[in-house]
C-alpha cells in the first residue's frame, strides 16, 4: 500500500464515496488509488466545478465533499468552489496534488505556496508528510465536519506513491461545541414570552442541524411565525401556516415593513454573511441563538444571545413551556398573499416569475433545486417554495457564479432516487455549460450573450437533448418531459425579466 492508498481508505472509512476533479499527471496516483480503493472520480471541466458539487455533496451527505486538482492553476481555479465551502460553512476536503518535495518551493513550472493560496478560505491547510498520513487526514475530517468549512491538504507527488507501513485510523471523531449555560437559555425563554408580535429568522446554520424537525418542533411549540434566508429555505416546509418566506430578496421591502412590525426577532441560526442584520433590522430587538455570537453593527439594538451547540439548544427550547403571543393566523395568510401577489406583477409577456413557476409545478414537492447566481436569484428565493430540508441548494455567503450546474449534478449523484432542476441564466450556463458534455470529444458550444433574434437551440447541447419553452404551459411541459427522460435535457426558455426592475431592484 502506498500512501495514496491510505488517503483514499481513510476518506472511505469517514464515508467519502466519490471526489470531483480534474486528471492531471500529479494527480494521476490518486486516481488509481481511488479506482482501486472504490471511490468513485467524477470528471469535471472546470476545477471550479469540482468544488461546488463537492460542496453540494458535503451538504446532501453529512460526510465531508471531496474535490481534487492538480498545482499551481488547477489550484486556483479549485479554490473557487473553496472558497464557496468556507461562506457557506460546507464540510469538504480540498486535495491539491503538488510537485514532488524536494522541487516544492522552486521556480519550476505551475508552482505556487498551496498554503498561502487556501489559508484565507480553509479552516485549516495541512501538508501530507509520510508517516502521519492517516493522522493527517482523520484529522483534517474532524476538523471540517466540526467547524463545518473546508480543510487543504497538500499531496507531493513522491509522498503519493511512497509505500507505507501506517495502519488505518479509527474514523474521525468531530468535536461538538459545548451547549449554552441554562442562564443564558432561561433568559431568551422569558423574553420569547414577554413578546406579544415575536418572529423568528432561520439562518445558514439551522440548515445543518442534525435533526431539522428540532427547528420545525420548536417553532411550533412557541408559536413563532418564521422568515428564512435564502439558504436555510426548506428548512421548515414553506406551506406552513407560520412562514413568512425569505427575507432580503425579491421584494424585501415587503419583508422589512412586516418584520419591522415584530416587537422581537429570533435569529436562530442566522448566520450574517448572508445578510447583516443592520440591513433590514431597524431598531427592532435581536434575541439571537447560534453557535457564536453573532457579528452585528453597533447600530442594531442586540438584547441577548445564546451561543454554543446549536442543536442543544433548541433542545433545550423544547423543555420550555409554551410561549403565547397576538399573531393570528388571518394576518399571517394575508402577509403570505400580498408577498406572492408582489413577485409575480401582472404581464402579457412570458415572464421570470411565470416560468419559475412552471418549474415548480412541474417539479414534485421532494424534487431538489440548485441554481445560479444573479437577478434571477432574487426572484426564486423570495417565490420558490421549498417543501423539505436540503432540496434547496445556492451560495449566498460566496454567491459566485458557476455553482448551480455543479450543484445540481452533485445532488443528483448523491440522491438518485430524486428528480433534479437546474434554474440558471445565459452567462451562467456559459461558465459551466461544459459540464453537461456526456462524451468528452464534443466540441464546445459557445453561447452568443449579444442581442440578436431569438433561434430555436439546436438538436442538442453536448448530445443533450434540446427544446424550446417559450410560455409557461410549454415550460411547465418540457420539465414534466424532462425529467420523465433516461438522461438530462437542456430546456431553452426566453423570458421577460423586466419585472426584476420591481421585484429584485426594490
Amino acid at each position: 500500500m502506498n500512501n495514496a492508498d491510505l488517503i483514499i481508505a481513510t476518506l472511505k472509512a469517514n464515508g467519502v464515496t466519490r471526489g470531483f476533479g480534474i486528471p492531471s499527471g500529479n494527480v494521476l496516483p490518486l486516481m488509481e488509488a481511488m479506482r482501486q480503493g472504490g471511490v468513485e472520480f467524477v470528471l469535471t471541466a472546470h476545477e471550479g466545478s469540482a468544488g461546488f458539487a463537492a460542496d453540494v455533496t458535503g451538504r446532501m451527505t453529512g460526510a465531508p465533499g471531496l474535490c481534487i486538482a492538480t498545482l499551481g492553476p488547477g489550484a486556483t481555479n479549485l479554490a473557487t468552489g473553496v472558497g464557496g465551502a468556507f461562506l457557506d460553512r460546507s464540510p469538504l476536503i480540498a486535495i491539491t496534488c503538488n510537485l514532488n518535495t524536494d522541487q516544492l518551493g522552486r521556480r519550476i513550472q505551475m508552482w505556487i505556496d498551496h498554503h498561502a493560496l487556501f489559508k484565507p478560505i480553509t479552516k485549516a491547510t495541512l501538508k501530507l508528510e509520510p508517516g502521519c498520513v492517516a493522522e493527517t487526514v482523520t484529522q483534517a475530517i474532524a476538523l471540517t465536519l466540526s467547524e463545518q468549512g473546508p480543510v487543504h491538504l497538500d499531496l507531493p507527488e513522491d509522498v503519493a506513491l511512497a509505500a507505507t507501513n501506517e495502519e488505518l485510523a479509527a474514523p474521525a471523531k468531530p468535536e461538538k461545541l459545548a451547549a449554552a449555560p441554562d442562564a443564558a437559555l432561561a433568559r431568551a425563554a422569558e423574553l420569547i414570552a414577554a413578546a406579544k408580535r415575536p418572529i423568528a429568522v432561520l439562518g445558514a446554520t439551522a440548515m445543518r442541524v442534525a435533526d431539522p424537525q428540532l427547528l420545525h418542533n420548536v417553532i411550533e411549540r412557541h408559536s413563532l411565525p418564521f422568515a428564512t434566508t435564502t439558504m436555510a429555505k426548506g428548512m421548515i416546509d414553506e406551506d406552513h401556516p407560520l412562514a413568512l418566506g425569505c427575507i432580503e430578496r425579491a421584494c424585501r421591502q415587503v419583508q422589512r415593513k412586516f418584520l419591522r412590525s415584530a416587537d422581537l426577532i429570533v435569529g436562530l441560526g442566522y448566520d450574517t454573511v448572508e445578510v447583516e442584520y443592520e440591513a433590514w433590522i431597524g431598531d427592532r430587538p435581536l434575541l439571537q441563538i447560534d453557535m457564536e455570537p453573532v457579528d452585528v453593527a453597533p447600530s442594531v439594538n442586540l438584547v441577548h444571545q445564546v451561543s454554543g451547540d446549536f442543536d442543544a439548544s433548541l433542545a433545550r427550547l423544547l423543555t420550555l413551556p409554551p410561549a403565547v403571543n397576538q399573531w393570528n393566523a388571518a394576518t399571517l395568510a394575508e402577509h403570505r398573499r400580498s408577498f406572492h401577489a408582489a413577485l409575480r406583477p401582472a404581464a402579457k409577456s412570458f415572464t421570470a416569475h411565470a416560468a419559475i413557476d412552471a418549474v415548480r409545478r412541474a417539479l414534485p414537492r421532494e424534487g431538489l433545486l440548485a441554481f445560479d447566481v444573479g437577478a434571477h436569484t432574487h426572484q426564486i428565493a423570495s417565490q420558490w417554495n421549498a417543501h423539505a430540508p436540503k432540496t434547496f441548494h445556492i451560495t449566498n455567503g460566496w454567491s459566485s457564479m458557476g455553482f448551480g450546474l455543479p450543484g445540481a449534478i452533485a445532488a443528483k449523484l448523491a440522491r438518485p432516487d430524486l428528480p433534479v432542476v437546474c434554474l440558471l441564466v445565459d452567462g451562467c450556463f456559459q461558465m459551466t455549460c461544459g459540464e453537461v458534455a456526456i462524451r468528452r470529444q464534443f466540441p464546445l458550444y459557445g453561447t452568443e450573450l449579444q442581442a440578436e433574434a431569438y433561434r430555436e437551440p439546436p438538436a442538442h447541447y453536448f448530445g443533450v437533448p434540446a427544446r424550446a419553452a417559450n410560455s409557461a404551459d410549454a415550460l411547465e411541459a418540457a420539465v414534466k418531459a424532462a425529467l420523465a427522460a433516461k438522461g438530462p435535457t437542456v430546456i431553452e426558455a426566453v423570458v421577460d425579466s423586466e419585472h426584476y426592475i420591481d421585484t429584485v431592484y426594490d
